[in-house]
């Protein structure tokens, strides 16, 4: 019963063997072909492990400095609640938030409370977007948020505030400066506070860093006079778990009174630049791709003309058309496989070393700072690679080995002579 098999699996180890065997008897154009697979290989696993970086840290950097991993709010808040966010206060919900707050994942939940308003400093004053938030609980949670000058916010300084880079500029106030912060209350009239500039900040997004400021949660009840968050920030102690707590979350509540808003909705810019870089991905794909392709397929048909001969001498011994298409697509697939494992480990090798030294990046267009890049070549990134070098090599064999195994076998003799 297991003979066709064994006679299969016995067919397939002696082409193997063939192909190694050709490959070696033709080293010159076989380190030929392989310099491009293992380079291309490389090209795509460096490139691509320098995406995944930028992305890994961008998503890092947007949750641990703005979003949090989830944000809870009333309905229509993000609709509708930027004009008007006194009518979408968290007030009256706290066995709610104590109920998150103990769940499984969760590092910590916060809350804050949004507010605009006026900025005043000598004769200068700009609009701005506030937030006031916990200083104990946000330390975790706004890692990625970099004072680049001053202090962060502090519950031991009531009234010290911290600005994002670009508005301190626009106001042309530094740290120890007095600033008076104009807002609207939650009853429709005009509030001010007299703060003191205690840090500025700096995010990953500058649109953030020209606008944003933040006081301490009791400074903002107080400016705005309304009790209650406008929103719960949640950080989990892991970002894959997002949409399982999210779901979680819904199952539990009633949708009429909360709203869970994972942050991958709530990152515009991040996921322009996904898109944007996914493209370029594909595009370097498509080039490594074609280069290998017409390498191999010129390395092959070359290979076919040589070995004509050799062609009509095993078809005249009974090898049929079917074994000699075999024959060439299985050394194609072998060149593939010897060179995509190549070209992946010296592109690990490659990797490691250059992420050892850095890559010093400018601030690329709608962020606020340069960067040292690094390589993070994931297991999905290899396999890619390694699908890449095997695929078009199999693809680049197929109209050479066509063309062998449709040869007249007295002209392939006569051309042995």
């Amino acid at each position: 019963m297991n003979c066709p098999r064994l006679m299969s699996t016995d067919l397939y180890l002696r082409d193997v063997t063939q192909a190694l065997r050709n490959i070696v008897r033709q080293r010159r154009r076989a380190l030929f072909a392989l310099v491009t697979i293992v380079g291309g290989v490389m090209a795509f696993l460096l490139a691509g492990g320098f995406i995944q970086w930028i992305l890994q840290d961008m998503r890092e950097a947007t949750i641990r400095s703005q979003l949090g991993h989830v944000q809870i709010v009333r309905p229509g808040f993000f609709d509708k609640g930027l004009a008007d966010p006194y009518a979408y206060l968290l007030s009256g919900a706290d066995a709610v938030y104590d109920s998150f707050s103990k769940r499984p994942g969760v590092r910590v939940i916060t809350p804050r409370l949004a507010f605009t308003g006026l900025a005043s400093h000598d004769d200068a004053t700009i609009s701005f977007s506030g937030e006031g938030v916990d200083p104990d609980k946000e330390g975790d949670l706004s890692r990625a948020l970099q004072i680049v000058s001053g202090e962060p916010l502090s519950s031991t300084e009531p009234k010290g505030i911290i600005l994002g880079e670009g508005l301190a500029a626009n106001i042309g106030v530094k740290v120890g400066d007095v600033i008076v912060l104009l807002a609207t209350t939650s009853k429709g009239t005009l509030n001010a506070v007299e703060c003191r500039v205690r840090g500025i900040f700096a995010t990953i997004t500058k649109a953030y860093d020209d606008t944003f400021l933040r006081v301490p949660l009791s400074v903002a009840k107080t400016l705005s006079r309304a009790n209650g968050a406008t929103s719960w920030v949640v950080l989990l102690d892991n970002t894959d778990d997002t949409d399982a707590f999210v779901e979680e979350a819904r199952a539990k509540t009633s949708a009429k009174d909360f709203e869970f808003i994972p942050w991958h909705d709530l990152a515009d810019f991040y996921n322009k630049t996904v898109q944007l870089f996914t493209r370029q991905v594909g595009v370097v794909k498509i080039l490594i791709a074609l280069i290998i392709v017409l390498s191999i397929s010129n390395t092959l048909s070359m290979a076919v003309i040589e070995r004509t001969g050799e062609i009509g001498t095993v078809m005249a011994l009974g090898l049929r058309r079917t074994g000699v298409l075999r024959m060439f697509i299985t050394e194609g697939a072998m060149l593939g496989i010897i060179g995509g494992l190549l070209g992946v480990t010296l592109g690990l090798i490659a990797a490691s070393a250059i992420s050892a030294v850095g890559i010093p990046m400018p601030a690329p267009p709608g962020m606020a700072r340069g960067y040292i890049g690094q390589i993070l070549i994931t297991p999905g990134l290899i396999v890619e690679a390694l699908t890449l070098a095997v695929f078009t090599t199999l693809v680049a064999s197929i109209l050479p080995a066509w063309k062998a195994s449709r040869m007249n076998i007295v002209d392939a003799l006569r051309h042995q002579r």
